[in-house]
């Protein structure tokens, strides 16, 4: 097993079918310690042949050239080199809507859904507001935004951030799915694009940096070797932004509005105190994620 390599045009005495190759790079993989070589090797292999996965199985025998066997091997390169799967395929999916990615943003976790799922809870007990305003804070791809916005057709959006890569990506994705006049998006650091003068927001959310500064090399060598510091560096105790947020968003949420924010599982206790000292809320909840931690915080401004 050890001596696996990826498979290509030199193996000229090997009829490299569809499944053969799948089992050998899948192997190969898992010799490299990829955490899902099955699934990564079915990804990469669609994508080089501009399939879907199913079609894989339905086309098995499918003997590739050698033009698709130097295609695809590359990709199984850059994937044994750690490079996440959604960076080379240039996609990632989340919230059901295909997005494109890139190493300017990070990629959309599942656990993200969570977040999407509170907001989407709070936006749908009050209907008496009629048109909602939501913020979203360091939009990155745009994906919480955009699946906000996906749920709510009849309500306002405005998307930040600081990075002029990741505004093209989400403004590329708005367009994708046919959004882009629907929301607005604003170059800036956290609230600094919003103009204090327009009516306050119904909802501000946001999934800022929140690991810590010295755990950051302990992280996968997908995430540290790949993913923008700038979206996963906290602090030194993880909460710098996630702290200021707190601070600051009560000067821009409505009376009774609401703020979520995506949290790291161990931080609770640092949390409620940066709440307390805000003053600023009467409803503190932590809510689970899908493997029951700690994964976002729901906070209502004070009436």
């Amino acid at each position: 097993m050890s001596q696996t390599r990826p498979p290509g045009p030199r193996d000229v005495e090997a009829t490299w079918t569809i499944l053969k190759l799948l089992s050998r790079t899948s192997e190969y993989f898992a010799t490299r310690d990829i955490e899902h070589p099955r699934t990564d090797a079915e990804i990469l292999l669609a994508h080089s042949l501009g399939l879907r996965r199913i079609d894989l199985y339905v086309q098995y025998d499918k003997p590739l050239t050698p033009e698709e066997l130097t295609r695809f091997r590359e990709l199984v390169r850059r994937r044994a080199r750690r490079e996440p799967v959604a960076y080379i395929t240039g996609e990632k999916e989340f919230w059901s809507l295909a997005l494109k990615v890139t190493p300017a943003v990070l990629i959309p976790r599942p656990e993200t859904e969570c977040l999407v799922e509170a907001c989407l809870s709070v936006l749908s007990k009050d209907e008496a507001y009629g048109v909602r305003r939501i913020l979203d804070l360091g939009t990155g791809s745009g994906a919480i935004i955009l699946a906000l916005a996906a749920e709510r057709p009849g309500d306002r959006f405005i998307a930040v951030d600081q990075s002029d890569e990741a505004l093209s990506i989400a403004r590329e994705n708005a367009r994708q799915h046919g959004m882009d006049q629907r929301i607005r998006f604003l170059k800036g650091d956290w609230f600094s694009p919003v103009d204090s003068g327009e009516a306050a927001f119904d909802l501000i959310v946001s999934n800022p940096p929140y690991i810590r500064r010295a755990d950051i090399e302990t992280l996968q060598q997908e995430i540290r070797g790949f993913e923008p510091m700038a979206a996963l560096d906290g602090g030194p105790d993880g909460t710098d932004c996630l702290a200021y947020i707190i601070a600051t968003a009560p000067q821009h949420l409505r009376s009774s509005g609401h703020l979520l924010l995506e949290i790291g599982c161990d931080q609770r206790l640092l949390l409620e105190r940066a709440v307390k000292a805000a003053g600023c809320y009467d409803e503190v909840a932590f809510l689970k994620d899908y493997s029951g931690h700690d994964r976002v915080l729901r906070l209502r401004k004070k009436a």
